[in-house]
């Protein structure tokens, strides 16, 4: 049997963007790889470690390592390209083809992608994320005013998660609402939510799917049946289609996926870029 093929996600702050855009390409081919990260290769000497452990997994492998990374400092850039592995440079790729366009140098700011060169964003992330915190499961409707969108749908349909996303992401002040048994029974949107209807955003999910999730929570239990989980998804998009809320399926999307389409699809405004 053939052993896995090592990624490395090399940057020199934490990471996140090699990650993301070496995902984006590693999920084009059904490979499995070993990955490993390493954040905050910012000076030579972290970088020179970063070659003996590429060094060491191509010897491990017997196979040349892939390496994605995010790096702006050019010596600490320079030193990482010596590794003998196929290498992609996001930096390289993209930022020169920019300056020649734009007509002038880059600021070889470290962090600029994830807002630590301006607090401010920082602020509006955090600002965000504890409104999401406050207002997940209907705990309070009290500030529904200051909302940007109120997710609403059963309970295990992804709603808290997609409100971190929004939050972390876009600084999006996302509410979420678990719509209870006693208000599927009543096939009704729930009073206290028709004044903010203009914000609400159903999710909704196939019954098999919420059944397995919720078995995983409470076995055995009435709450997670299929009889049960077939009802409360009926009942849902009953009041979705009759209340004329935008709803989406989220069996098979991922959260990045289910936030994108509600953000462009609802013309949301996001605080972050």
């Amino acid at each position: 049997m053939s052993r896995k093929r090592t990624v490395f996600f090399v940057s020199d702050r934490t990471g996140i963007t090699a990650e993301t855009l070496g995902h984006s390409l590693l999920t084009q081919f059904e490979v499995d790889f070993e990955q490993i990260t390493l954040p905050f290769v910012d000076n030579p000497e972290r970088a020179h470690k970063a070659l003996e452990q590429i060094r060491a997994a191509n010897e491990e492998s017997g196979e040349r390592s892939f390496v994605f990374s995010t790096i702006v400092d050019d010596e600490v850039r320079r030193i990482v390209a010596t590794a003998d592995a196929v290498a992609f440079d996001f930096f390289d790729t993209f930022i020169s083809p920019l300056e020649r366009e734009l007509g002038r140098p880059s600021s070889h700011t470290v962090g600029r992608s994830h807002g630590m060169a301006d607090n401010s964003m920082y602020d509006v992330r955090i600002d965000a994320m504890n409104y999401a915190l406050n207002h997940d499961d209907g705990v309070t409707t009290r500030h529904y005013t200051q909302a940007d969108l109120i997710l609403i749908g059963v309970s295990r349909s992804g709603k808290t998660p997609a409100c971190i996303y929004f939050a972390l992401k876009y600084g999006i002040y996302a509410a979420n609402y678990p719509l209870t048994e006693e208000e599927l029974d009543e096939g009704k949107l729930p009073e206290s939510l028709r004044q903010f209807k203009d914000k609400l955003h159903g999710l909704t999910i196939q019954p098999t799917r919420l059944h397995t999730i919720r078995k995983e929570r409470k076995p055995d239990s009435r709450y997670a049946s299929l009889g049960q989980c077939q009802f409360e998804v009926s009942q849902a998009e009953k009041i979705f289609r009759r209340e004329r809320i935008p709803f989406v399926e989220t069996t098979t999307m991922s959260i990045e996926e289910i936030c994108t389409t509600i953000l462009h699809g609802g013309k949301i405004k996001r605080r972050l870029y």
